[in-house]
């Protein structure tokens, strides 16, 4: 299953969730995996099981709402290992949930937007030129069947996300012939830390919208980014991937 072998990747939001799913997974195909988040010692536990199972991983310290700090840290990634391959972003924030538009500040959609949305292009921003030069590249940015198909109480979220399946489509658009492919996920509710603070109100909304009529695993979405992220997926760009239990089928 060496798909990734001499390939460097960085997760950024790879301290849990989806992103560490990825980080793992990827690893145990061969990549050399740089865990990024913003909890360095999130970051730190993950790459280090990686490690320990035999993988190669090392990890990092990352706000992806930072534009400068995202542009050091790639071009000390394409530097230090002498390439960047593949990116895979999960970092992400749920906002407020069960929250009616009235009471959403803009405070609110500032905070998710800096890192849902403005993360996805300050990374994807810093990757093209190196990936440019080296006429190969792949990112893959997590998104939400949220943002395909909205769920009430949380607009500060489905905003953020609806708009970065917008901004790869267009994205990809403007290096589709560099040998870049930029692709989104788009996972209904999955059983992650980031969803503990989500009301249960609005998580039984979630699941009831799943005919599968249950929460998606990490592991699960892990292997369609796996997919999104490899040179196999080489003709298909500035598309959104469904992961949603048959959520949606378009």
């Amino acid at each position: 299953m060496g798909i990734y072998d001499g390939q460097v990747v960085v997760v950024a939001g790879g301290g849990a969730g989806i992103g560490a799913a990825a980080a793992e997974l990827l690893a145990s195909r061969g990549a050399s995996v740089i865990v990024s988040d913003v909890v360095k010692g999130n970051a730190e536990q993950v790459s280090s099981a990686i490690n320990g199972a035999g993988g190669k991983s090392v990890a990092r310290e990352v706000n992806v709402a930072d534009q400068q700090a995202v542009a050091e840290f790639l071009n000390s990634i394409a530097k230090e290992f002498g390439r960047l391959d593949a990116i895979v972003n999960s970092a992400g924030i749920v906002g407020p949930t069960n929250t009616p538009l009235e009471k959403i500040t803009a405070a609110d959609i500032e905070k998710v937007l800096s890192i849902n949305l403005l993360g996805a292009i300050w990374l994807t921003q810093a990757a093209l030129p190196i990936m440019k030069a080296a006429k190969y590249g792949r990112i893959v940015h997590v998104a939400s069947i949220a943002g395909k198909e909205g769920n009430p109480g949380m607009t500060p979220y489905v905003l953020s996300k609806s708009a970065m399946i917008g901004f790869v489509k267009a994205v990809a658009k403007e290096v589709a012939t560099e040998g870049i492919t930029i692709n989104a996920i788009a996972p209904a509710v999955i059983k992650t830390p980031m969803n503990a603070s989500t009301s249960e109100e609005t998580l039984k909304y979630m699941i009831s919208r799943i005919p599968m009529g249950r929460l998606g695993e990490a592991e699960e979405v892990a292997e369609m980014i796996s997919f999104a992220a490899s040179s196999a997926c080489s003709f298909t760009t500035g598309f959104c991937f469904d992961t949603s239990g048959g959520r949606a089928t378009y």
